[in-house]
């Protein structure tokens, strides 16, 4: 649990640590270090000007741009972008110097201040209360706290005692623990022990692996205590020294270089400890989680709770989608001796066997293997073994997710499936069956898979007009141009209910903001709503740290707004039907941020009936 009470930034455990608003955590002192200097805004001239709601015609037929038709499933996804961010100045903010003025500068006097995060890069702007004005994370102090309090020197492994006595030395060869008494008891130095070496402890200076000095002395050969290791004898799989090779020994042994083995086995080792840094930052993860749950100070726990469960969530896809790959190097060169399994094969006798051909048996779902992720699913199957009869390919079918027909969606010899575009918050069954010339063969069992009951997205890069700007991972939009443009979600809907909602972080001069949603063919280059694809609410009301709500319900065909969780009015749009993407048309004067994944309001929700 260690590296995740360790600021990013100075590497040691937390002291007064302080809450960014990307949620992230960097020690106060640190902060004052990493503070940057941001220039002056521009502030046009012109003044805000209010706008209503606008909307576009022809929703009654169909998009034939569309990536997914209304009939096939109704969404589409794409993979978004990551931007870098700008650079800064750094700016230090130390103690103000005597007869200085800490008060806040006034608007457009001059530059302002900022910290950016050093693990997401978001920029923050300081207030007037300057880095006071960031929260104090108080439970990460009293888990480092405790933390703290809970190491204690290295032990000796072998005591009776009980506590048992400080660790004296550490056995390189042995990795055991030992005390001045144990020590001379079960680990003296002659006979067997008399070649092995004993380090500090490593709670000590100069742990494992360091000398008196403090730098590694070069091992020496065993046989020649005054050479040392030069080469390795492949045959004896042992380093040798150059006086080996001169008395004979090795002499016709095949020799390597030391260094190029060391090299050539290392691979094998980076793996394995590419593989352990995984593993134990998942399981510092999980110590920190248990921590945190301990803690009894309510305030304190809803401070990071959300950003512990979005880590939590990032470390379990990894695992699942098979994050650690393996190492690969050019200098890992194996050698197959094939003579024996050549032999064996020689002396084989075949027999010609024949069977009738028939139709495939029932293939066998890997319900291990199947999943549904977001609103896509995935699943695996295979044949039964010591099947005969030759399987040509396979038929994948699967219902429309409300108890329907089912229709065939892939036909190949693929024994992997993932359905992309599916319907959020459904219920779906899937069942496969093999082919070969004979014919046809019968199902397997039916598995039955749900989609998530929301949608995650952000926007979409590659869809977006170039002047706008994203940060963020794709959250976060402006603009470089005083004009309107155009952004899209990643999401498409054509079924469901959905609600998104966009924070608004910046508001200056005249930035006419628009919210509502657009086909992808929308015109990008101006006002959203201003043309036939789009459906948008433009200003109404919205300033700066406003929280606007789209609450898009295609079971009902309508479309309506929130600000600051308020529901403004009836439904803005009626009769609305096709596929549509979550859109936003803004200028260099507003940024705002993207929330998904949220429940719908609660005055949508249908009712329960009451039960007998």
């Amino acid at each position: 649990m260690e590296e995740e009470l360790k600021c990013p930034v100075c590497g040691s455990l937390f002291r007064e640590p302080i809450i960014l608003p990307c949620s992230h955590n960097v020690c106060l002192p640190c902060a004052r270090t990493i503070a940057v200097q941001t220039p002056e805004r521009e502030q046009p001239e012109a003044e805000c000007a209010a706008g209503g709601g606008s909307g576009g015609g022809g929703g009654e037929h169909a998009d034939k741009l569309s990536l997914h038709s209304e009939s096939d499933s109704g969404y589409g996804s794409y993979t978004p972008s990551l931007k870098s961010p700008n650079g800064v100045r750094v700016l230090p903010l130390g103690p103000a110097p005597a007869g200085s003025s800490s008060a806040a500068l006034p608007r457009g006097a001059g530059p302002s201040s900022s910290l950016t995060c050093p693990q997401c890069h978001r920029s923050a702007s300081l207030d007037p209360r300057g880095l006071r004005g960031f929260p104090r994370n108080r439970l990460l102090e009293a888990i480092v706290q405790r933390y703290q309090q809970g190491r204690a020197a290295a032990k000796c492994q072998l005591c009776d005692r009980s506590p048992p006595e400080a660790a004296a030395v550490a056995c390189e060869q042995c990795e055991v623990l030992y005390c001045a008494a144990c020590q001379l008891k079960c680990h003296p130095t002659r006979g067997p022990f008399a070649k092995h070496r004993l380090l500090p402890p490593p709670s000590l200076p100069g742990g494992p692996g360091k000398a008196a000095g403090g730098a590694r002395k070069l091992p020496t050969c065993a046989d020649h205590e005054l050479e040392n290791y030069s080469m390795y004898c492949v045959s004896c799989a042992t380093p040798v020294c150059y006086q080996c090779l001169e008395e004979g020994k090795h002499g016709q042994h095949e020799v390597k270089a030391l260094g190029a083995m060391w090299k050539q086995h290392k691979v094998v080792w980076d793996q394995i400890n590419h593989c352990t840094l995984k593993l134990r930052q998942s399981t510092g993860l999980m110590e920190y989680c248990l921590e945190v749950i301990k803690e009894n100070d309510p305030s304190g726990f809803l401070q990071i709770s959300d950003a512990l469960i979005k880590r939590v969530q990032v470390s379990q896809e990894q695992w699942v989608k098979g994050a650690l790959e393996p190492k690969v190097s050019a200098e890992f060169d194996l050698t197959l001796d094939s003579e024996p399994l050549l032999q064996s094969i020689h002396q084989l006798d075949f027999i010609q066997m024949k069977f009738p051909i028939t139709v495939p048996p029932v293939p066998l779902l890997q319900l291990e293997k199947c999943c549904t992720r977001n609103n896509s699913v995935t699943l695996a199957w295979r044949m039964p073994p010591f099947t005969h009869n030759p399987v040509e390919g396979y038929i994948l079918e699967l219902d429309d997710g409300d108890g329907g027909q089912f229709r065939e969606v892939y036909v190949g010899k693929e024994t992997l499936c993932t359905i992309d575009g599916l319907h959020f918050n459904s219920t779906y069954n899937a069942r496969v069956k093999a082919f070969n010339s004979s014919g046809v063969g019968p199902y397997s069992k039916t598995v039955v898979l749900q989609t998530s009951d929301v949608a995650w997205f952000t926007f979409d890069p590659s869809s977006a007009h170039r002047d706008i700007v994203l940060s963020n991972d794709n959250q976060t939009a402006t603009c470089s141009s005083y004009d309107d443009r155009v952004v899209l979600g990643t999401a498409a809907f054509s079924k469901g209910v959905h609600y998104w909602e966009l924070h608004v972080d910046r508001y200056d001069n005249h930035p006419d903001p628009a919210f509502g949603i657009a086909r992808i063919n929308v015109v990008k280059d101006m006002m959203l709503g201003k043309d036939d694809k789009a459906w948008a609410m433009t200003e109404g009301g919205v300033s700066k740290g406003a929280t606007v709500g789209v609450l898009l319900d295609l079971n009902k065909h309508s479309l309506t707004f929130y600000i600051n969780g308020q529901q403004q009015g009836p439904s803005a749009f009626e009769n609305v039907e096709g596929v549509f993407m979550p859109a936003l048309s803004l200028n260099r004067n507003v940024q705002v941020t993207l929330h998904t994944g949220l429940e719908v309001p609660q005055s949508v929700r249908q009712p329960k009936l009451p039960s007998n």
